[in-house]
């Protein structure tokens, strides 16, 4: 760690230090130490070539047109979870449960899809766009886990109705879940510290939570520039791992 940062991380760390409801928002840098790729990098899934563009593949309406497709896409590149690359949390999310237990953090608002903010203890986790980890009947409502979609044959059907089974995963097209968005509102309306990290803060209505925030310590952490950095209290351009494992709780 450069000294640059260090003075950054130090900083951090007295903002940390004198609040007592936090909050974090993060995006998919929070999981890509962990070597699940993000989407719009040079190496993310947006910039590697398919039949049909990811964005295409990830919409509502080519999973009603399609799902063998989507499928054949989904269970090989987004569900991860329990797969060979069997990716685990990294130290922000251990840090952010590290704050969380004692009594700091008081939500966790992810945009990412996997566990791994569970995994690592955290307990109130806002999951905007839904998570691999469970999947529903579209006709009867069953819910299945995460091995019943991995272990299935093309696409997955209910053994209850034979209706298809979808991921609970908000797809291009879908709006977010209502009270997931309420409660992320609140949460961040009602912090003394807000800290956005590994989200370039560019996919929308997730992003426009930031304009939620009433506080005077904001925090932006991310590998590459953002387009809020102007009314951040604190920029910090480095691996959020790195810098949130910094943290002394």
């Amino acid at each position: 760690m450069d000294n640059e940062l260090e003075k950054k991380v130090a900083e951090l760390q007295e903002m940390i230090n004198g609040s007592d409801n936090i909050v974090f928002f993060g995006g998919a840098g929070v999981s890509t130490e962990s070597g699940i790729p993000d989407f719009r990098s040079q190496d993310g899934l947006y910039n590697q070539k398919y039949d049909y563009p990811p964005e295409t593949i990830l919409s509502h309406s080519f999973f009603m047109r399609n799902p063998s497709e989507f499928y054949r896409f989904y269970k090989e590149k987004i569900l991860l979870v329990g797969s060979d690359m069997n990716p685990e949390p990294n130290k922000a999310h251990k840090k952010l449960a590290e704050l969380e237990e004692a009594g700091k953090l008081k939500a966790v608002i992810t945009q990412n899809i996997d566990d791994l903010h569970h995994r690592a203890g955290s307990k109130t986790i806002y999951e905007l766009h839904g998570t691999v980890t469970r999947s529903y009947c579209m006709d009867c409502d069953k819910e299945f886990d995460v091995d019943y979609i991995k272990n299935s044959e093309d696409v997955p059907k209910c053994d209850v109705c034979g209706g298809i089974v979808k991921p609970d995963v908000v797809l291009y097209e879908e709006g977010l879940d209502m009270y997931t968005m309420e409660q992320s509102i609140n949460a961040i309306r009602n912090a003394d510290m807000l800290i956005i990290g590994g989200t370039s803060l560019v996919v929308y209505p997730a992003a426009g939570l930031i304009d939620y925030y009433r506080g005077h310590k904001l925090v932006l952490i991310n590998k590459g520039t953002t387009g809020r950095e102007a009314g951040a209290d604190l920029v910090i351009n480095g691996p959020i791992g790195e810098v949130l494992g910094a943290i002394k709780v």
